[in-house]
């Protein structure tokens, strides 16, 4: 049985891209994997460092995942400042993480140009600490999407390293587990080429059916085809991305020749889309509503969680302190 590990960060509620990325099919995925699922909460203060949202935001995205599917009684649910051993293996890789190569990565360069005011050591060193997260349970794979995937790929490399330098065989390199497809992208409204948090552009599960409905009438359009089977522009490209995934078909095929023909009305696309998102998010929507407030269940899935995910990461860092060398007197 191969160990998945899959993480979110804490900064607020869970969106569409979070669901086709992966959440969909965790239900399936834990059954057939030892899985461990957490929520991170210290990635998120390398962007969202506010102490009034945080432990609300642990909670939004916990009540989600659970709503969505995963069961606790299958899988290792936990908070990632419950497991401290995660700093300390933070630690040991930064040893081995050279400033080079984490200042030329995308998500480093993107999010110091959006915040130039806080371009802080932990923003250059997210992928150790997601490497971290990772190797902690040493992972055979992580779902990821897209743009995530250099970060794992870092991983790899963190993980090769280690072992080169220390002569040994322990770290796994983790794959993606991207379920037998291509890695998805689910796009924004805004015409972006992805759906998040940072972009406000997300279509959240905790949306209620007038609020999704408000927010794709206002997604970025044209002004339609000019000519016949001609070359759909982004924003158009990514609704019917989204269209692709949530609706049947036959449904996505109606509005192709529609694009085809020249005879598309985005207004009838807007609202068909809208309601396949309803039919998709209601039933995760209507159990977030039952456990939210269960703040008994709430604390026994993590503490739990935690208690699992602890005894995993204490072998592992025990035994990474010895094969670097750490002794006891």
């Amino acid at each position: 049985m191969e160990t998945v590990l899959s993480g979110i960060r804490s900064t607020g509620n869970l969106h569409l891209g979070n669901y086709f990325g992966a959440l969909r099919n965790f239900t399936r995925m834990q059954h057939e994997n030892r899985c461990f699922f957490f929520i991170a909460d210290y990635h998120s203060l390398t962007t969202h460092p506010d102490p009034k949202i945080l432990h609300s935001n642990v909670k939004n995205v916990l009540t989600e995942y659970l709503a969505a599917g995963i069961d606790p009684e299958v899988s290792t649910i936990y908070v990632q400042s419950d497991v401290p051993e995660v700093c300390e293996l933070y630690l040991l890789l930064n040893m081995h993480a050279y400033m080079g190569e984490l200042s030329k990565t995308a998500s480093f360069k993107d999010k110091a140009r959006k915040q130039p005011e806080n371009v802080n050591a932990a923003l250059l060193t997210y992928p150790t600490l997601m490497a971290a997260d990772i190797l902690m349970h040493n992972a055979d794979k992580v779902p990821v999407g897209k743009d995530q995937e250099q970060h794992l790929e870092m991983t790899r490399k963190f993980a090769r390293r280690f072992n080169n330098f220390y002569g040994v065989e322990y770290f796994k390199e983790p794959i993606a587990y991207n379920f037998g497809q291509q890695l998805i992208k689910i796009p924004g409204l805004d015409g972006s080429g992805k759906m998040g948090k940072s972009e406000g552009n997300c279509l959240y599960l905790a949306d209620d059916a007038k609020t999704i409905e408000k927010k794709v009438k206002r997604a970025l359009t044209d002004e339609g085809p000019k000519e016949p089977n001609s070359e759909k522009p982004e924003c158009i490209e990514n609704l019917f991305t989204i269209l692709k995934v949530v609706s049947t078909d036959d449904v996505v095929k109606h509005f192709e020749e529609k694009w085809n023909t020249c005879e598309i009305r985005y207004g009838d696309l807007k609202k068909q889309l809208a309601e396949d998102i309803i039919k998709v998010t209601t039933p995760i929507r209507e159990r977030i509503l039952e456990i939210q407030n269960d703040e008994a269940y709430l604390h026994k899935v993590t503490t739990e969680g935690a208690a699992k995910a602890r005894e995993s990461a204490s072998k592992t860092l025990r035994e990474v302190r010895e094969i670097m060398g750490f002794k006891k007197f």
